[in-house]
C-alpha cells in the first residue's frame, strides 16, 4: 500500500469489480462496474474509476461527488429541469441531494471523488 493511492491511465484499467445494475432504472438496464482506489476509514469519502453502459434511470447525489468523465456520453437533467450534457473530459460536481434522471447514451468512463 503506498502512501498516495493512485490509478495511471485510467481508461486502461482492467482490474475492474462488477457492481451490478443501477437499482432505480426508468429505461433499460444500466450496468456497472470500476475500481476503488481510496475509502476513508469510516466511508465518509471514495475515489476510484466508474464505469456505466447505456440506459436511463433516476438519480439522488447522497454524498457531494466531483467526476471527470473521460469517455461516453450521458445527459442529466436536474429535477429543475436543468440539462447538463456530458462529453469526454468534461468535468462536474454534483452537491448532495443532486436530484434527476441521467440517461447514458454510450457507455460513460470517469474518474471520482465523493465526501
Amino acid at each position: 500500500m503506498t502512501a498516495t493511492p493512485l490509478m495511471r491511465k485510467p481508461l486502461e484499467e482492467t482490474d475492474l469489480k462488477d457492481w451490478g445494475v443501477i437499482p432505480t432504472m426508468i429505461e433499460g438496464e444500466s450496468h456497472t462496474s470500476g475500481k476503488v482506489i481510496y475509502k476513508g476509514p469510516n466511508g465518509e469519502s471514495e475515489s476510484g474509476l466508474w464505469i456505466c453502459t447505456p440506459g436511463k434511470w433516476f438519480c439522488h447525489v447522497t454524498s457531494d461527488e466531483f467526476c471527470h468523465f473521460l469517455e461516453g456520453r450521458c445527459t442529466y437533467v436536474h429535477e429543475s429541469g436543468e440539462v447538463i450534457e456530458i462529453t469526454p473530459d468534461t468535468a462536474a460536481f454534483f452537491p448532495k441531494d443532486w436530484k434527476g434522471e441521467c440517461t447514458v447514451h454510450e457507455t460513460v468512463k470517469k474518474v471520482y471523488m465523493i465526501r
